[in-house]
């Protein structure tokens, strides 16, 4: 009977193949959350606008990719795009999915986040004369943002995880690179369980930044608030 082997999961751990994987992997996760941030605040702005048209089509686009499994889209872009015309390599398949998926999450943060900002505030930034650019950036979205932290961080730690499905179109990140290993060498414990760890210190990393990016925000938020009225407030 085979046992588990701490030296060749030590041999994977610090194996160059599969940390490129975990390069791969970090990659599709940064691209994933800046692309989904970018096309998630403009479908969280279509969805707030008071154009029906667009509120409706960024009502069905969150629907439509929070409504199916990132797998199948991954794999329709990939496979299925290309009986249309449509073709697009194994990274920019992953990428595009990834995006897709993610922006629909990110844009309900977003607009949970400025609709969670006291109307108040707005409103006592207008009597002032404050500019609306500068309630926006100033006022509005730095509280805004406070609150999207803590869901967005949870959006971004299921995505780092989720980038393991780009593995089926043969996106060579942490899982692929693993799975090959493993019908390589046929030592499954120590290859996974050298996956996990990646994994967990990728997760591990990420929480430490979320936290410190939470901490910056609720001693920042106020004072810029209260900074900005004040100039304003008639003496």
């Amino acid at each position: 009977m085979r046992y588990f082997d701490p030296a060749a999961f030590f041999d994977y751990l610090f194996n160059h193949f599969l940390l490129g994987g975990v390069v791969v992997t970090v990659g599709l996760t940064v691209a994933g959350v800046v692309g989904g941030l970018v096309l998630g605040m403009i479908i969280a702005l279509m969805r707030m606008s008071a154009n029906r048209p667009l509120s409706v089509f960024a009502r069905v686009y969150v629907w439509f990719f929070r409504g199916t499994p990132l797998l199948i889209q991954l794999v329709v872009i990939y496979t299925g795009l290309p009986q249309l015309g449509i073709k697009f390599g194994v990274i920019g398949s992953a990428l595009i999915g990834l995006i897709l998926h993610e922006a629909a999450y990110l844009a309900e943060i977003i607009r949970s986040g400025f609709m969670a900002v006291p109307r108040g505030q707005r409103e006592a930034a207008w009597a002032l004369s404050i500019p609306k650019t500068t309630i926006f950036w100033r006022v509005t979205l730095p509280q805004a943002f406070r609150l999207m932290i803590p869901p967005f961080g949870n959006s971004v730690n299921s995505l780092l995880k989720a980038t393991s499905l780009a593995s089926v179109i043969s996106v060579e990140e942490i899982m692929r690179r693993s799975d090959m290993l493993m019908q390589e060498h046929f030592q499954i414990l120590e290859v996974y369980a050298a996956a996990t760890v990646y994994y967990l210190l990728l997760v591990s990393i990420w929480d430490l930044f979320q936290q410190r990016l939470e901490r910056h925000f609720e001693r920042s938020v106020a004072r810029d608030a209260k900074t900005v009225l004040a100039r304003r407030r008639p003496s």
